[in-house]
């Protein structure tokens, strides 16, 4: 985990997950999220900026509306569901690969730029710099998922931290332990309006976790109940 483009990314570490976790193969989409508000699950209809709603990912979502999607999803689906740690999203989006990207699958690359691979800003797709896309329109990592570079930012949930040093290395969530300030929450995996730098798998970006954007989503993890 990690990498040594930037200070935030050090030091590269070992991790080794204590249980198994399934993650979703796309962002959590507004369809979903409406079928959420119906049920009486999500207190509000974030806007979708005029892009549409249907299979676009949910956006204008903040760290704290996504905790009451995943209550709701839990309910709903007898197992836990939450949003992953950190050290799972990257493990999701690595894919197996050591390259800044996972694509093309199988072996990944370090550069994607203007080969429509992504929703990103010079990555060459017809949304990037101007809207999100609807899920799955890319190809998908060599595990099936898609959108793990680009389209939203995806919230994950650990608390911020300057750097990996004393992290911890069973794949759990990093939150006060180490200096953590949980007053900033961790966004991962670029979006439509930044440049493919973002998209990178072990880029990381830090968050208000009340403040909602119209760049940022994000995806569930579900746990069967042991």
């Amino acid at each position: 985990m990690g990498s040594n483009k930037d200070g935030s990314e050090r030091p590269v570490h070992p991790v080794t997950f204590a249980r198994p976790f399934s993650l979703a193969e796309t962002e959590t989409t507004f369809r979903q999220w409406d079928a959420c508000v119906a049920d009486g699950g999500c207190d509000y209809r974030p806007a979708d900026q005029g892009w549409g709603r249907a299979t676009r990912p949910v956006i204008n979502v903040s760290w704290k509306d996504a905790q009451g999607y995943v209550a709701w999803l839990s309910r709903r689906m007898g197992k836990t569901c939450r949003l992953p740690s950190e050290a799972e999203w990257e493990y999701a989006a690595r894919a197996g690969t050591t390259t800044e990207y996972a694509l093309p699958a199988q072996e990944g690359s370090d550069d994607i730029k203007g080969k429509n691979l992504a929703n990103c800003a010079d990555c060459g797709s017809e949304w990037g710099g101007r809207q999100t896309a609807p899920v799955g329109q890319f190809p998908a990592n060599a595990w099936g998922l898609h959108d793990m570079h680009g389209n939203v930012f995806e919230w994950v949930e650990d608390c911020a931290h300057n750097s990996y040093k004393d992290a911890p290395h069973d794949g759990r969530a990093w939150r006060e332990e180490g200096g953590g300030d949980c007053s900033m929450r961790l966004l991962r995996g670029g979006s439509w309006y930044n440049d493919l730098g973002s998209a990178r798998s072990a880029n990381r970006l830090r968050g208000s976790p009340d403040v909602p954007n119209y760049g940022i989503g994000f995806r569930v993890v579900c746990v069967a109940h042991l």
